[in-house]
């Protein structure tokens, strides 16, 4: 069952046909992001279709695909930029497959797989934190740290803690949520490590989104945050992730999975878990729990603001609104080269892109001065 007919007789390997294309792209940012958005696209195709070759890819499949990109942006987990661009990685791909003679059209480009792309409504969703709501929302953080160290709030000292440096290291540092925490759709970015951290340099090694390692700025407020929570949490290796999951199936599946690494056999496994709490396990067996999901920050935050009582016109703090954010106070008070180094964008260009409304706003009250003149 295939909407694409290969003209030879023999199946070509998805991964052999990506490696072909990606010889010619350009290299450089486009040849990192194609890859890996091919490579993606190619793990959900074999996981959800159960397709592996170029033969197998059908216009059903393309749309299911749409739908799937579709529900990562309701998800919040996509922009809806984003989500087309990675389509349309996957439409030029097969675009060159069909120029190749090696499939006989291109199921992404047929309508009815990509009516089900999701809308993009360019800048109109784009939320950031006003300084009133950062302020409030820290505030709050701080306050929670203090009743939990009095007994007094509904979570323990760790978790107010590790709370508190999450928030703190969204409000100040411009980092996104994808390179802090586990993208389960992307298996290279699991989340930041405690061996990332360098809270005297004032920095944080991340994964950045030109999927090359980059240095995000940690200021000291957020920098004071982490370290106070780590000598809490007390991480029993540098590769611990800074926030570890609460999910306790996804704990005992990291015991079972690397103590059996180890050598150890499943009884002497459960042994060890029957007797004890299963986060002493993951101490003192120096077991990796998975990071905090980008879904789970977003949960998080909308719980933290409705403790908080913090509204947002109907919504919450979103996790990339805290970058916003930021990059919106440096910006509107003249501070474009920071705004830039903060925000790790590649050229100023990109900054002034990003704020323009700001610009523009500036430059209407300048055209007010010289018509009042």
């Amino acid at each position: 069952m295939t909407d694409a007919t290969a003209t030879g007789t023999t199946e070509t390997p998805l991964s052999t046909a990506i490696e072909e294309y990606l010889t010619s792209v350009e290299a450089g940012n486009s040849a990192a992001i194609a890859d890996s958005s091919l490579r993606e696209w190619a793990n959900w195709l074999a996981t959800e279709r159960d397709a592996t070759t170029l033969e197998e890819v059908a216009v059903i499949d393309c749309r299911r695909y749409a739908r799937h990109l579709k529900r990562r942006v309701r998800d919040d987990d996509l922009k809806a930029s984003t989500a087309n661009t990675y389509y349309a990685y996957v439409r030029a791909f097969l675009g060159f497959c069909e120029a190749d003679e090696l499939i006989d059209r291109n199921p992404a480009a047929v309508s009815r797989a990509q009516s089900e792309l999701p809308e993009d409504p360019g800048d109109a969703d784009r939320q950031f934190w006003s300084e009133r709501d950062r302020k409030a929302i820290l505030q709050f953080m701080d306050r929670r740290v203090e009743r939990a160290l009095d007994g007094e709030a509904a979570v323990g000292r760790e978790r107010a803690y590790r709370d508190r440096a999450l928030v703190r290291l969204l409000a100040l540092s411009g980092v996104r949520g994808a390179e802090v925490f586990r993208d389960p759709a992307d298996d290279r970015r699991d989340g930041a490590t405690w061996e990332d951290v360098d809270v005297e340099g004032g920095a944080l090694r991340v994964f950045g989104k030109s999927r090359e390692y980059e240095y995000a700025q940690l200021p000291e407020r957020a920098a004071e945050a982490l370290e106070r929570y780590r000598r809490v949490q007390e991480p029993p290796t540098p590769r611990f992730p800074v926030f570890p999951t609460d999910h306790a199936p996804s704990k005992y599946a990291a015991v079972r999975d690397q103590l059996g690494d180890r050598d150890y056999d499943e009884a002497r496994i459960e042994e060890i878990l029957d007797a004890n709490p299963v986060d002493e396990v993951v101490r003192e067996y120096e077991v990796i729990v998975p990071a905090i999901s980008t879904r789970g920050a977003r949960d998080l935050m909308k719980r933290l603001c409705e403790q908080a009582d913090l509204d947002v016109d109907g919504e919450y703090l979103k996790p990339h609104g805290a970058r916003r954010g930021l990059g919106h106070k440096l910006y509107s008070e003249g501070h474009a080269e920071l705004a830039q180094s903060a925000l790790r964008h590649a050229s100023i260009s990109t900054t002034h892109e990003s704020y323009s409304d700001i610009r523009a706003s500036e430059t209407a009250e300048r055209v007010d001065d010289v018509l009042d003149e």
